[in-house]
């Protein structure tokens, strides 16, 4: 069984994904390509924001946000350390101090309650990610930002798809920022990443952000990196995007039904928010003895992933931002959480046999679905 099955989709969409490969093949515009337009007009209309603009990686997608908006030493960014390394590490490259608020136990999201005594002369930005393919409380982020006069770069590596209240993440604040990781709910076959905004200036920053700060060739007006987003990535997801609305409402089932086959465990889960969807990037659990129910379930052959064994505050190369008591509920969640297979062309038969590997591990029995 795979954890994510990336084999079915590509044998579903074999003859739409070679051909647009052998179009750029056939033109040789690997580098800003007309794939490139095409993806980031496909990609605003889907989310609803003015402007897209496709980039190397979600990594890149973050730090080219915190570039246009001039963040850099002395100031700081409001995160949530219940997530990958490249949400702070971006932060920290450009000099700036990642300030770690801890997250909601029931959806291991950052608490917006918490944010607001985090705020202080220094603070820029607020960067709440998106986890596990559901939003944040992005209404209340935003009235927080606007009371302070902040901006909000939504980290949506995880969320693309999902909406609160009707409203596509990535569209939902200053910057919103995707990746494309295979794994991810629109993966292509590489890196590759995007971003949203509404702001016509800031996106033009962007755009020369990523091909080394130039407004022109060879005219470098702003420092910038290498952070363009490859023709053959952009003819991928171009082939990959008939099918997401399918792949989106059957990743919403397989999470319902995961749902009802876990009732009879009496496990903890994590909560979607009343006005939100999850896309389910991961669909996850808390467990007890994780380390002995993975062992289990790996005998079982039924794999399992931890989205993650260590909150960032609690990292070494990141251990200087902790705030005083930790974050505990971080600390707890990342003792205890544990993904699930969750792709869209999972089988009932392998969602079966999952909940029969985790009912046993446990030592409960799943109800019937």
């Amino acid at each position: 069984m795979q954890f994510i099955d990336l084999k079915t989709q590509y044998a579903a969409l074999k003859p739409e994904i070679d051909a647009a490969i052998q179009r750029v093949l056939d033109h040789g515009q690997y580098i800003l390509g007309p794939e490139v337009a095409q993806l980031e007009a496909a990609l605003a209309e889907r989310t609803g924001a003015a402007h897209c603009v496709t980039v190397a990686s979600g990594t890149e997608a973050l730090l080219i946000a915190l570039m246009t908006l001039g963040i850099g030493p002395g100031d700081e960014v409001i995160t949530t350390p219940f997530s990958f390394a490249a949400t702070a590490e971006v932060i920290v490259l450009l000099g700036a101090r990642p300030v770690f608020v801890d997250v909601e136990p029931d959806t291991a999201l950052i608490d917006a309650a918490l944010i607001e005594a985090g705020v202080t002369p220094r603070t820029k930005a607020i960067m709440p990610v998106s986890l596990y393919g559901q939003v944040a409380d992005m209404a209340a982020i935003n009235a927080i930002a606007e009371r302070h006069g902040l901006a909000v770069i939504e980290d949506a590596a995880q969320s693309f798809g999902a909406t609160l209240h009707g409203r596509e993440s990535g569209a939902l604040s200053t910057w919103g920022c995707t990746s494309f990781f295979p794994s991810k709910p629109l993966g292509c076959y590489g890196d590759g990443g995007a971003m949203f905004t509404n702001d016509a200036a800031l996106a033009q920053a962007a755009r020369e952000i990523r091909i080394h700060g130039q407004s022109a060739r060879y005219t470098h007006t702003r420092v910038g990196v290498g952070g363009r987003m490859d023709t053959l990535q952009c003819a991928v997801l171009l082939a990959k995007l008939p099918r997401l609305g399918w792949e989106l409402a059957r990743r919403a089932e397989l999470g319902e039904r995961y749902d009802r086959l876990l009732d009879g465990l009496n496990l903890d889960r994590l909560a979607v928010r009343p006005g939100r969807d999850c896309v389910w990037a991961q669909y996850t659990v808390m467990v007890d003895e994780r380390a002995r129910v993975q062992q289990a379930m790996q005998e079982a052959g039924v794999p399992t992933a931890v989205h993650y064994p260590r909150p960032l505050h609690q990292q070494p190369a990141y251990a200087a931002f902790a705030p005083a008591g930790g974050c505990p509920v971080s600390e707890r969640l990342a003792g205890r959480v544990l993904s699930l297979p969750m792709s869209a062309d999972l089988s009932e038969a392998d969602q079966d046999r999952v909940v029969d590997a985790l009912a046993a591990a446990v030592g409960r029995r799943p109800l019937v679905a």
